[in-house]
């Protein structure tokens, strides 16, 4: 039996560790083929025997993992979930920032030859050892039990994360100034050394961390939503010779529908009757409207220009090219890999390591003091201190937060760090063509003028158009005055061009194909034409009175800093490529005028997302940039999906990494920064785990007390958010 899909929204994920439990859980169960789970979108796709298991028992399999989970919400209800979530966070952040003001004051007490002047005392008169518990307490078990609950259901499966990291340390901190705490009050001579601030400081600096990166990934894309905007609600169907107005859902195959001009094909058809020409730009890319004819197929959601025409339904709605780019795009969403963080493998195998040092340290002075419990149990908390992971939580946060910065003040917007981590990995770009690489209109190139009112005519004629074409034709026009000109009977010839009457003439202007089958073209005309053809240009020629009186050659041209931004990409070891829908021609004409390395042609949405993730299997990592409704599949497919800030929302939505404006050189910049960003990371980790790895086995031999342990602590911090500062300075070519 075929297997099939159940899409389901998962909730409370907070890191790759958690995305790969659930779906490790999911691939155990019996009746599940594969499932794939995605942290950004917090969702799993899972195709199943729906005779071995049913959906609501896929569910129970992700509750048992720990996390919620429900079948695939509508957009508006996840939203809700999702904003609901974000401002609990919000709110949890700031009631623990308020908290934990207090409790930074006394960290004063703590420095020696400054803990008994006039302020440490004002602190420790003020916030005294009762307000800190209190304080420290709601921080500790309220605002940071989601540390203790993800630590649970990480060791529950066989691993350690962040949150088993954050436990510990914490709780170290917090238990041993506990425990102080109570010594005190048995003993109110005992000088008791409280370290409440330690754990509440640590809480609220990585709940920021969190916050943040959760802000980054919380606005999932709205690409679905868009592209279904673009389907037609209602269509015109002819039955029993009378027109009715139908809800496109309710048409079926072999129904006969009415298209008029200027409406929107409301599905996908052929047409019987009546010729036209059509913008297939959102499916193709490409600016030229295609003429239509009796036989000619027609794609639903694209705009009809010039003719009405009769076509009948071939696919049902859920069959249709605009149907088949959603289900591509939510496909290509659904399967990508979430981000591995490099934290949370650091903490798998630094967890254990800490533990059993603590451990053997608390075991080897208990023997050497013989059994001086005070003692031994200070130097085993100092160890876990030293070790606690505030600047290895700080350590990607804080460098993503700077390099994302930087970013938006060049016009990077990048959408989440793990776009970051995979964008500093690319070693192949594909650009799309029209509109990407070139202006995304055409423009006169060339002209044959061949009769001494060419131009005005053509002025004449081309401004009762609103064509693409007669706005290239007009713009170059500008300064020719057809004032002069009687036009009369002017007319459009639908797919072919238009035919009138001006100053008593009769003038046809139109397509190449449209102009010489009514005419004779000398072959030295024809010969020039033919050559513009053949570079890719498309034609729009003229006859008066039987005569032919000249041409235009239009070009979507390239822009004029493509070829800057090819060759950095090239400079930085990356490979080039273009992908468009276009002719072969004159996509290698633009391809050799920029000096890329690949070409595909004659690509349609589907070939274009088939074509990375070919490179992918290569074992290449791709980012393809792209504007257009077309470039969405490719964009999700893609291990970065670069979009156009001038492009559509659904391009825009659906990319990884949308430049603002439309300079190309921002593309090899987007790279730089990443690995920029990449490196000022691993740096952090250096830094973040240098003070634990040195301070370790310090206060493992008992020279390090738990109060310089938090020290050291915080300036590993310090450095990390140093280095991480550095990234504004970055200088991006």
């Amino acid at each position: 039996m075929e297997a099939k899909r159940q899409d389901l929204n998962v909730f409370g994920m907070t890191c790759a560790a958690c995305s790969t439990r659930v779906e490790k859980s999911l691939n155990k169960a019996v009746g599940v083929e594969k499932a794939n789970v995605n942290l950004v979108t917090e969702s799993a796709a899972v195709y199943y025997d729906p005779e071995q298991i049913a959906p609501e028992q896929l569910i129970e399999i992700v509750k048992h993992a720990g996390y919620d989970a429900a079948e695939k919400m509508s957009k508006e209800e996840k939203d809700a979930v999702l904003e609901k979530q974000f401002k609990r966070e919000v709110r949890r952040f700031i009631l623990s920032a308020i908290l934990a003001l207090p409790l930074l004051l006394t960290m004063v007490t703590h420095i020696p030859y400054l803990h008994h002047t006039a302020f440490a005392m004002g602190v420790d008169a003020v916030i005294s050892p009762t307000i800190q518990l209190i304080l420290a307490t709601v921080i500790q078990f309220y605002i940071g039990w989601r540390f203790y609950d993800g630590a649970y259901k990480s060791l529950r499966g066989k691993s350690a994360n962040m949150d088993v990291l954050v436990a510990l340390g914490t709780s170290s901190a917090y238990f041993y100034s506990l425990a102080e705490y109570v010594r005190q009050l048995v003993n109110p001579n005992v000088e008791a050394h409280y370290y409440f601030e330690t754990s509440a400081i640590l809480i609220t600096l990585i709940l920021l961390g969190k916050l943040l990166e959760s802000y980054a990934t919380s606005k999932t894309t709205q690409s679905i939503a868009g592209l279904l905007k673009l389907q037609s609600k209602e269509a015109v169907v002819l039955r029993e010779n009378q027109e009715w107005k139908v809800p496109v859902d309710e048409l079926a195959i072999g129904d006969v529908i009415l298209v008029r001009p200027g409406e929107k094909v409301p599905i996908d058809a052929v047409v019987l009757s009546g010729e036209t020409s059509v913008d297939e730009s959102m499916i193709s890319g490409e600016p030229v409207p295609v003429e239509k004819k009796a036989g000619d197929a027609v794609i639903g959601s694209t705009v009809n220009f010039d003719g009405g025409f009769q076509a009948r339904v071939t696919k049902r709605m859920d069959e249709t090219v605009l149907s088949t780019i959603i289900q591509l795009v939510e496909e290509a969403q659904g399967v990508k890999a979430p981000i591995q963080r490099l934290a949370d493998r650091i903490s798998g195998i630094f967890v254990p390591i800490v533990l059993v040092i603590a451990v053997v340290t608390f075991a080897i002075w208990m023997i050497a003091t013989g059994g001086v419990l005070d003692q031994s149990l200070q130097v085993a908390i100092a160890v876990l201190v030293i070790a606690c992971p505030c600047a290895l939580g700080l350590a990607t946060p804080t460098a993503i937060m700077s390099g994302t910065g930087k970013g938006a003040e060049s016009g990077i917007l990048f959408k989440g760090g793990e776009h970051l981590e995979r964008t500093a990995k690319v070693d192949t770009v594909i650009f799309d063509k029209t509109g990407t690489l070139t202006e995304g209109k055409l423009r006169v190139t060339n002209m044959l003028d061949n009769h001494v009112d060419f131009k005005r005519f053509a002025g004449a004629m081309e401004a009762q158009s609103e064509h693409p074409i007669a706005k290239a034709v007009l713009a170059y026009l500008e300064n020719v005055d057809e004032n002069e000109v009687r036009a009369e009977k002017i007319r459009a010839k639908a797919g072919h061009g238009m035919v009138g009457v001006l100053n008593g003439a009769k003038v046809s202007l139109g397509s190449y194909r449209f102009i010489a089958q009514s005419v004779a073209i000398e072959k030295e005309a024809d010969d020039v034409m033919q050559q513009w053809m053949q570079a890719g240009q498309t034609i729009v020629a003229m006859s008066i009175d039987g005569v032919f009186a000249g041409a235009f050659g239009l070009l979507d041209t390239p822009r004029k800093e493509a070829k800057e931004a090819i060759s950095r990409l090239q400079e930085l070891g990356v490979k080039t490529a273009i992908a468009s829908g276009d002719q072969r021609v004159v996509v290698e004409n633009i391809a050799a005028e920029l000096g890329i390395d690949d070409v595909y042609a004659e690509q349609l949405p589907n070939d274009k997302s088939d074509l990375v993730a070919g490179l992918q299997k290569q074992g290449h990592v791709v980012a393809f940039v792209g504007d257009g409704i077309n470039d969405a599949p490719a964009l999700a497919t893609a291990d970065t999906g670069i979009s156009i800030g001038t492009g559509t929302d659904i391009a825009i939505e659906t990319g990884d990494v949308t430049l603002v404006g439309h300079q190309l050189t921002l593309v090899p910049q987007t790279i730089q920064l990443s690995r920029a960003t990449m490196r000022n990371i691993r740096q952090n980790f250096f830094w973040a785990l240098a003070y634990n790895c040195a301070g370790i086995p310090i206060a493992a031999i008992g020279l390090l007390a738990p109060w310089v342990a938090g020290l050291a602590m915080a300036g590993s911090s310090v450095s990390v958010v140093a280095n991480a500062l550095r990234l504004k300075r970055v200088k991006l070519k």
